[in-house]
């Protein structure tokens, strides 16, 4: 008998294959880290420098923002990639170290969880522009960008890719096709909305509706339909949000709403609203189907450990 099945014939049943995202989505609710770049200026990143560069540079700084979000009670971290597109990084000098900030974001966020189930959303946030005939970027340099980051994050190991923080359907649509080529395990979409004066009828900058982009992306293969950011969008807008995606027949959806408006305070962006606050309409979030939940600008740890605590007492009183 060979070694390889010696050893296979000594095992007690098959190897445990991981869970993936979407197992875990089908069977409860999971919740989701807060806001990064806030975090990395309090640990020190100057105004206007390269967060992505900090999975390189200084990782355990990374690694110690986003541990604080898993024991206030994430199930899935996103990578600290945002500006980590070819486009962002060529304009800080930076492009040639694209793949290993990418590849070195996916295993800080995987350290991060201590060895505990979790999972690891590559993201991948705008390329900072518009595309002709609205902007002066070419389409072929924005996927040439875009590309570059999704298979770097897919290589390094993500379990999913989130291209998050969109306003037009044609750059969105460029990063769900570069994951379903690269083979990305899941593929997550999300929106920023903003809210009219008087609430409600949220579109996109570019003026895109919430169930438009739910139909366009759920025809172009994307996993999961998402929202985050926004003006207006707290979590009381995001369960509307949610209800009309799934309407427009989205399987699975997700959900991280600001803390609140912005205001300045000493030439600093600043958010208000506390973890009691933010909170208090995410049943009706959940009631409307949500299936991860976390949260975008001005989440801290505390904001998500009260995320955690109304999820799992909303879980309770399901059962």
């Amino acid at each position: 008998m060979g070694i390889i099945r010696r050893i296979t014939s000594a095992m007690e049943g098959p190897i445990p294959m991981k869970k993936t995202l979407m197992d875990a989505m089908s069977e409860r609710v999971l919740v989701s880290d807060g806001a990064m770049g806030t975090q990395l200026m309090d640990a020190g990143l100057e105004h206007g420098g390269c967060g992505a560069l900090w999975n390189v540079t200084h990782p355990d700084r990374v690694v110690d923002i986003q541990r604080r979000y898993v024991r206030a009670g994430a199930d899935c971290l996103i990578t600290n990639t945002f500006g980590g597109n070819g486009i962002l990084l060529a304009r800080q000098d930076h492009l040639g170290d694209l793949a290993a900030v990418n590849r070195a974001a996916v295993r800080v966020a995987r350290e991060a969880f201590d060895g505990r189930e979790g999972f690891v959303l590559g993201d991948v946030g705008p390329v900072g522009g518009l595309m002709e005939p609205y902007g002066d970027l070419k389409p072929e340099d924005v996927r040439t960008a875009i590309r570059a980051q999704v298979r770097a994050l897919v290589e390094g190991g993500a379990d999913a890719i989130i291209v998050e923080t969109q306003t037009a359907m044609e750059e969105v649509e460029i990063g769900v096709r570069a994951a379903l080529e690269f083979g990305a395990p899941c593929v997550i979409a999300s929106m920023a909305y903003d809210g009219s004066p008087g609430g409600g009828d949220f579109m996109t900058m570019m003026g895109v509706s919430p169930g438009e982009a739910a139909r366009r992306l759920v025809d172009l293969g994307a996993d999961v339909i998402a929202l985050n950011c926004g003006t207006g969008v707290d979590m009381a807008a995001a369960a509307d949000i949610v209800a009309t995606y799934r309407q427009s027949g989205a399987r699975f959806t997700m959900a991280q709403p600001n803390a609140g408006l912005p205001v300045m305070e000493a030439f600093r962006t600043v958010y208000r609203q506390t973890p009691e606050e933010m909170v208090a309409p995410l049943p009706t979030l959940l009631d409307a189907g949500v299936n991860i939940v976390g949260g975008c600008c001005g989440t801290t740890p505390d904001h998500i450990r009260a995320v955690r605590r109304e999820v799992d007492a909303w879980t309770a009183r399901q059962h």
